[in-house]
């Protein structure tokens, strides 16, 4: 059995010519040409990490050459390995997530997985009570009355995004999508911080206002703005030739990687575009009225 938990700062990452002509020439050509449409360099940048994120783990955690890595997304979004790469690649649950300066990646043998990355900002255009009141549907009437009585503005705005990465993982590693309604999933924080460079177990989720036992939720600090939350499932049906997995294998916390550790394994799909960068030189970086802001302490 195994577990991967990488982080990759995208957000920070300002590419060279050389650097983002490489990675394009890296992932599938359709992902490349997906890649190439969004409109802000943000954007392009944390989806091109999502990939690499994907192919690195594939190749180092099965011995799947590069080339021979064939990535597809489900319907509702989720990315999934080809059929064609065998059991042993088969036998792993991945999930990646973008947010706020971070991509990552968590990987599970055995277990489903979903992930979720948030960033602690301040609302763009709106108060905190506003924004609140705005998102009211998403969280239940407990959930409510703990993020609201977390303290400053900040601690609860940190403790709205701590639920909603929570949220979002477990949506993720089932892979229902939009058609999920949030207040289905009550949870029950631990009464401990949440600190960087540990990684908490002891929150628990209430599906259909039963305690959920079939589900262990990871929660970490990639630093003091980035909450990371980690679903990890038992299989309805154990996959073929797999082992019955140890329900609390240990806890692995997020290990930061460079561009250079993303590539590590990488071989050329394509041949090199010099337009590609062109095209990614000209895109700004955000929109103008997204918010960076991070809530005063």
């Amino acid at each position: 059995m195994g577990s991967v938990r990488w982080a990759f700062r995208c957000g920070s990452w300002t590419p060279t010519r050389s650097e983002w002509l490489r990675a394009a020439r890296c992932v599938q050509r359709e992902e490349k040409d997906r890649i190439g449409q969004f409109v802000f360099a943000g954007d392009a940048k944390a989806a091109m990490a999502g990939r690499l994120l994907m192919r690195k783990l594939v190749c180092e955690r099965t011995g799947v050459a590069w080339s021979d890595v064939q990535l597809g997304r489900s319907p509702r979004g989720k990315p999934y390995l080809a059929p064609t790469l065998g059991r042993e690649a088969l036998g792993w649950s991945f999930n990646v997530s973008h947010q706020g300066e971070y991509a990552v990646l968590a990987a599970e043998q055995g277990l489903q997985v979903g992930v979720d990355v948030m960033k602690t900002t301040m609302p763009g255009s709106s108060s905190v009570s506003e924004f609140f009141r705005i998102m009211t549907r998403q969280f239940t009437e407990y959930e409510w009355s703990v993020i609201q009585s977390s303290g400053s503005e900040r601690q609860q705005l940190a403790a709205f995004y701590r639920h909603w990465a929570l949220k979002e993982s477990f949506i993720k590693a089932i892979g229902t999508g939009l058609g999920f309604n949030l207040q289905r999933a009550e949870f029950h924080l631990s009464p401990q911080p949440i600190t960087e460079g540990q990684v908490q177990r002891q929150t628990m989720m209430h599906l259909d206002e039963e305690e959920e036992d079939t589900w262990m939720f990871e929660e970490s600090l990639l630093d003091a703005d980035h909450h990371v939350a980690v679903a990890l499932g038992l299989h309805s049906q154990p996959l073929a030739g797999q082992p019955p997995s140890p329900w609390a294998p240990p806890p692995t916390a997020f290990s930061h990687l460079t561009f250079n550790d993303l590539i590590a394994l990488a071989t050329p799909l394509t041949e090199e575009d010099p337009a590609y960068w062109d095209s990614f030189q000209s895109k700004a970086e955000a929109p103008e009225r997204q918010s960076s802001r991070t809530p005063p302490e």
